[in-house]
């Protein structure tokens, strides 16, 4: 059963905030100070969430059919869930009155980039399924050390920025009334029932404080762990339900140790369960980073990117018009996202013409163009 979140409480020391985090408790001068730039950090984990969206589907689609099962089973998982937090982070905008934005070209990274308001320690690249390609995922989904101070712009991990929202959120009710802060519309939250792909996994309409921080320690204990002290992020596996279920950074280590973790697992120890076999040979050769403008105009492979790319761009006006109140389109948004596998399976079976490579989805914001 999971633990109920606990949330700290919070009391003023001249201009200074004491936040209780469970069995933490940190010192903050927030630059979320405003409900401007709360509005604008929650943007920014739409943002920081979409972007890890392209990198793991380029390497999900370049993994042979039919081979590595588990691998494809782990980042699939990873993949669903992070469709899962763009939703979470979308309803706690608009329970502040925010209008998520994921129509508009600055939503779509430049690959390989560095993670939205990090601070661009490393860059993130669309490649096939490798060694290397896994371990950057592992630093994107790397847990914050437990006494981390919180990084509303220049985070080292996602936590920090998390919990330079959860702060923010904090203050903000604090010193202007939850009322005020939560003034958005009720009926564009996303619920349960819109999304049942996810499972067991918790959709969460955001409401109040309460609510808004339950859904960030949601998307926090499925990328980190609960707590940082367990692998396990409280949910059930969604391909063996009959097993608990690791967090994402865990979930890919355990691809690069080919070997699931169990119960009685911890970080320190590593995975002690079944082993499993990871084969990188079995994957398609995609030229890391592609672009439209690597092909010129008429050829079969810009042709078939830039039919992919406005597949692509359709799937986030739609999903962008879900997330701002029609959220009956929210089931086709979703289909939309699946449907671009065979469409980016096309491409990488298209040779590059250097004799080595192949083509592969560059996930590039387009609009629809005449003669490609």
């Amino acid at each position: 059963m999971r633990t109920p979140p606990r949330f700290g409480r919070l009391r003023r020391v001249g201009f200074v905030f004491l936040l209780g985090r469970g069995d933490r408790l940190e010192t903050s001068t927030s630059h979320i100070s405003t409900l401007e730039t709360l509005r604008e950090h929650v943007q920014g984990a739409l943002e920081l969430e979409h972007s890890t969206l392209p990198p793991y589907l380029c390497a999900l689609f370049s993994i042979h059919a039919g081979s590595n099962l588990e691998s494809v089973e782990i980042i699939k998982s990873v993949f669903i869930e992070e469709m899962l937090h763009l939703a979470l982070a979308a309803n706690v905008l608009n329970a502040i009155g925010g209008s998520p934005t994921l129509n508009e070209p600055g939503f779509v990274p430049n690959y390989p980039a560095a993670l939205p308001h990090s601070d661009n320690s490393f860059v993130v690249p669309l490649a096939p399924f490798a060694p290397a390609t896994i371990e950057t995922f592992m630093r994107v989904e790397r847990p914050g050390e437990r006494h981390a101070k919180s990084e509303a712009d220049n985070f080292e991990t996602i936590g920090q920025f998390y919990w330079a929202i959860e702060e923010g959120l904090k203050i903000l009710c604090a010193t202007q009334g939850e009322d005020t802060v939560f003034s958005g519309e009720p009926d564009r939250q996303i619920t349960p029932a819109m999304l049942g792909f996810v499972g067991q996994r918790r959709v969460i309409a955001v409401h109040n404080l309460e609510t808004a921080l339950e859904a960030i320690d949601e998307i926090e204990e499925q990328g980190e762990g609960l707590k940082h002290r367990q692998v396990w992020d409280g949910d059930r596996d969604m391909y063996h339900p009959e097993r608990e279920e690791v967090a994402h950074y865990f979930r890919f280590s355990e691809i690069m140790q080919g070997r699931s973790y169990i119960r009685g697992d911890s970080p320190r120890s590593g995975p002690s369960g079944e082993a499993f076999v990871v084969d990188w040979t079995v994957v398609y050769p995609m030229r890391p980073n592609p672009k439209i403008d690597d092909y010129p105009r008429g050829s079969p492979v810009r042709s078939k990117m830039v039919e992919f790319n406005t597949k692509y761009c359709e799937m986030l006006a739609t999903l962008h018009r879900a997330f701002n109140g029609a959220t009956a389109s929210l089931s086709l948004a979703i289909s939309m996202m699946f449907q671009l596998q065979s469409l980016a399976t096309e491409l990488l079976a298209m040779p590059t013409g250097d004799g080595v490579t192949t083509a592969g989805p560059s996930f590039e914001f387009v609009t629809i163009e005449v003669n490609a």
